[in-house]
């Protein structure tokens, strides 16, 4: 196993660690109503009809060397300077399919509302054409919500979409609930930890680092439950009035 699959298994295991920092610290009914409903979905069985999506994305810089690095050599590793070329930004846009161990990555230029659309008409359209629903969990993002297919199509085909859409959000402070994180953490650091110069790199990059993971069936092995929410996290669980 990876260092990294270790990791990964070790955040799966224990979610409620990661980011526990943000969280209200004191009782907040409206975080324990997202966090239980995204949590019976993770409980789901694996349903055709009804694929489970985990949508994330993440902002990613662009850098070049400012000098050629010097080339590997025996007992000598790559050397390159602590200088490097700023070339912007773009973004990556994460679909991660937990409970089969798939996931499609998206590099875009931007993150505007117009390209979340095309993702998830990416997503409906191509990655699941038959599907009577797709189950959609994702945090909330401005960008993260029906309006935006609105804004990027037609009524009639903005309905269409939306329609085909079971999406249950995250909490706010709360996105360590959502798996598509941990499989951005996974790119990160098994293929972005360097010096990616453009968008086209980057693109070659993820798509290369994707139908490997695919191939794999690696999956999230998930498993904090509700039951777990009420112990672990029971001092953001409002007190009922007697």
């Amino acid at each position: 196993m990876r260092r990294c699959d270790k990791c990964l298994k070790k955040s799966a295991l224990k979610p409620w660690l990661k980011e526990q920092w943000v969280i209200a610290p004191k009782a907040n009914a409206e975080f324990v109503w997202h966090m239980e409903d995204v949590l019976e979905v993770y409980q789901r069985p694996v349903d055709p009809n009804r694929p489970l999506v985990c949508l994330d994305e993440a902002s990613r810089e662009l850098h070049d060397h400012s000098r050629e690095p010097l080339p590997l050599r025996p007992s000598q590793p790559v050397r390159q300077d602590y200088e490097y070329v700023r070339n912007g930004t773009c973004n990556v846009f994460m679909l991660s399919e937990p409970l089969i161990g798939e996931r499609h990555v998206f590099v875009r230029e931007r993150r505007t509302r117009i390209d979340f659309a095309q993702v998830i008409k990416t997503l409906v359209d191509e990655l699941h054409p038959t599907a009577e629903r797709i189950v959609l969990v994702m945090d909330q993002l401005n960008t993260h919500n029906p309006a935006s297919l609105y804004e990027a199509f037609p009524p009639e085909e903005a309905r269409r979409l939306t329609d085909k859409l079971e999406i249950h959000y995250t909490p706010k402070h709360g996105s360590w609930l959502n798996m598509a994180e941990i499989e951005l953490s996974v790119l990160s650091h098994q293929c972005l930890k360097r010096r990616l110069p453009n968008q086209e790199t980057l693109a070659a990059e993820v798509s290369a680092w994707q139908n490997e993971r695919n191939a794999s069936k690696a999956r999230i092995s998930w498993q904090f439950t509700t039951k777990d929410a009420r112990i672990k996290l029971r001092h953001l669980y409002p007190s009922p009035e007697t």
